[in-house]
């Protein structure tokens, strides 16, 4: 390995570090509280060395929004290809997104600036619409016989986005008045399965 190469290696360890860094302390800490001083702090370098690899925090929260995103949207895949059934598809959508955003809370509350500003959102990426786009499918598989407009199909795939994400959001946000993951659950498959029934 020549010398351009050793430093492009160490150049891409840095910053994989620097994120890995970053997430751990959300983890512990919250997102509040993720600063680039406590990053420099936790890998034992100097502020300047964060700054030699990303613009300022908001970046490293762009690229962390991005990891979630790829992510989400690998397990989605996953579902495409298991369920040839655009209700059976839709369905396993739904069920993939919540479980993601309760099984990755850090991700989905930066993902969706939920509790938080939204990271870079002037910097949208293909990405971003994964989600959309993996129902979106599955949606018009389902009503392509009822003869539905694509204005009508739209409402319907932003009207199940917008239950889905409202239900993780109600979830994740509220106070534990009522802590019960299984009734919680029940509402999600519930509110499924009358959606799918209804289009």
């Amino acid at each position: 390995m020549g010398i351009l190469e050793r430093k492009i290696r160490q150049k891409e360890n840095m910053r994989t570090n620097i994120l890995a860094v970053a997430m751990q302390l959300v983890k512990e800490e919250g997102w509040q509280s993720l600063s680039i001083r406590k990053i420099a702090d936790a890998i034992e370098y100097s502020v300047p060395v964060i700054y030699d690899h990303f613009e300022n925090k908001e970046a490293i929260l762009f690229e962390l929004s991005m990891d979630g995103f790829r992510l989400l949207d690998r397990l989605l895949e996953k579902d495409k290809r298991k369920y040839a059934d655009p209700e059976e598809r839709l369905r396993a959508h739904a069920e993939t997104y919540w479980n993601f955003a309760f099984k990755n809370p850090e991700y989905y509350q930066l993902m969706y600036g939920l509790g938080m500003p939204c990271s870079s959102p002037g910097k949208a990426k293909p990405e971003f619409n994964s989600f959309r786009e993996h129902i979106a499918e599955a949606i018009e598989g389902i009503v392509k016989d009822n003869k539905s407009s694509d204005e009508e199909t739209c409402f319907k795939i932003y009207a199940f986005w917008s239950v889905l994400h409202g239900l993780i959001s109600i979830v994740m946000m509220r106070c534990s008045d009522i802590d019960d993951s299984q009734m919680n659950k029940k509402v999600m498959d519930d509110t499924v399965n009358a959606f799918i029934k209804n289009l």
